[in-house]
């Protein structure tokens, strides 16, 4: 159910009857052959997937995170990390004033993970409030699923290489790539990070068969659903 296809007087008869809703946080970054909006396409279509059969809502993804280190890839947008605090806290409190009280977080992004850090110190200032913040690519389950299909599996990898991001018309590259040095990458200026990396992949093949990601999938939507469902105390 999105907010999107609501009206606010259907939110407001929805919330006599339930205090759930999910809150998908993406990104707008290179992702090598795949869309620069993979991060936010995924959170929120696994949001969506998941609370649907709930009849619980979902906002609008936030599709713009912080993302400074690939600022040299065209297409990129990053946000100062004040920025996208502010921006994450004013959502929460916005939500929270109109009654919603249990609030999943579906993030599709590593650089958002300092909103994490926020939520602990937003939930402490608001005890009505229950949060969860839920990074889905690797939660325990979808990760244990990823490493038995091909541990070699990173940012722009076949890992993210799904129906839904990929672009019409663009050949993948067949061979796999080796890894990079992470370490070496948090080293980088964001021209240094391009030349570093080249496409954007940062190891791995490129692709494999849909099988396999819809195992994966289908593990995704399963475990954030579990969240959902299961103790908000």
């Amino acid at each position: 159910m999105r907010i999107s296809e609501m009206n606010w007087m259907m939110v407001e008869e929805y919330l006599r009857r339930d205090d759930r809703a999910v809150l998908p946080l993406g990104c707008t970054e290179q992702h090598a052959y795949l869309s620069l909006s993979t991060d936010s396409i995924l959170a929120e279509r696994l949001s969506i997937e998941a609370a649907d059969p709930l009849g619980i809502p979902v906002f609008p993804v936030v599709a713009y995170g912080i993302t400074p280190y690939f600022r040299a890839f065209p297409g990129t947008v990053t946000l100062r990390v004040e920025t996208y605090m502010r921006l994450v806290r004013d959502i929460l409190d916005a939500i929270t004033e109109q009654g919603f009280k249990r609030v999943l977080i579906v993030n599709g992004h590593g650089g958002n993970t300092p909103a994490q850090g926020l939520i602990g110190e937003w939930a402490a200032d608001h005890p009505g409030m229950r949060i969860k913040f839920h990074n889905w690519w690797n939660a325990p389950k979808v990760w244990a699923q990823v490493q038995a299909i091909d541990s070699v599996a990173s940012h722009a990898s076949w890992m993210e290489n799904f129906p839904w991001t990929r672009l019409e018309k663009v050949k993948m590259p067949t061979q796999q790539k080796p890894m990079s040095d992470s370490e070496k990458v948090r080293r980088l200026d964001p021209k240094a990070v391009r030349q570093y990396l080249n496409d954007g992949n940062y190891g791995g093949l490129y692709q494999r068969s849909d099988d396999e990601m819809m195992r994966i999938w289908g593990t995704a939507v399963e475990e954030t659903r579990e969240l959902l469902n299961g103790d908000w105390d």
